[in-house]
């Protein structure tokens, strides 16, 4: 766990029970955990869908309780409150934008600017659950910005650093300007589908203020692809 005032690092992580992702860090009011892509962060509808990291962390830390959600194929930092008080600050942190996030993606394509910012409202798409649409009338506002790290020979990769927290929000605005994240089997064309094995898609970085001092803290996991 790091100030913000210090240079971002990876936190000691905790030995974690079987079955149970690592534990990047605890202590007995937050827990922070490395979710590993295709676990879902919440049960879904039906028996096959309950295994969840919800349901796992429930087991190993009774109590633990979802303040945010990663999509089942998005890996990386995922913070979870350990009490009934710790849920409702860090959940109004999140409702009020006073959190940062970061991610890194693999995206098909060389983006021709370096950086810019994503502003597209977002909406469900009714006609083809669970993918969602960009709609300028009915949607609500969301905006990403994006960075270039590396340019390879026939695709990015970049940072997204989302300021608002809609659903899919950073595969679709990737899509959107044309550069859809590669493994996305809900936003990318078959090719950048096949192009990897998973959606290549993590959360790295996670600054809240800690619920117990009000202090900045920050959560990072490095990107595990390039």
């Amino acid at each position: 766990m790091d100030q913000t005032n210090k240079s971002h690092g990876q936190a000691p992580r905790t030995p974690a029970p079987p079955g149970l992702p690592p534990v990047l860090f605890s202590d007995n009011r937050i827990i922070v955990f490395i979710k590993p892509p295709g676990l879902l962060s919440v049960p879904g509808i039906g028996p096959e869908k309950a295994d969840c990291l919800a349901s796992r962390a429930d087991d190993a830390f009774p109590g633990a309780r979802i303040v945010h959600r990663l999509d089942r194929d998005t890996s990386g930092v995922i913070i979870m409150a350990r009490d009934a008080d710790t849920h409702r600050e860090l959940s109004r942190q999140f409702q009020d934008r006073e959190v940062d996030k970061q991610y890194e993606a693999v995206v098909g394509g060389c983006l021709a600017i370096d950086d810019g910012v994503i502003n597209a409202p977002i909406r469900k798409d009714m006609d083809h659950p669970p993918r969602q649409m960009i709609d300028e009338e009915h949607g609500r506002s969301a905006t990403t910005h994006f960075k270039v790290l590396v340019r390879g020979t026939d695709h990015t990769h970049v940072e997204l650093k989302p300021v608002t927290g809609r659903s899919h929000q950073l595969r679709l605005h990737m899509q959107s300007i044309g550069h859809p994240i590669l493994g996305d089997d809900l936003y990318a064309p078959d090719h950048l589908v096949e192009a990897s094995p998973r959606l290549m898609l993590h959360a790295t970085i996670l600054t809240v203020k800690h619920p117990a001092t009000g202090e900045d803290v920050t959560f990072h996991d490095p990107c595990p692809f390039s």
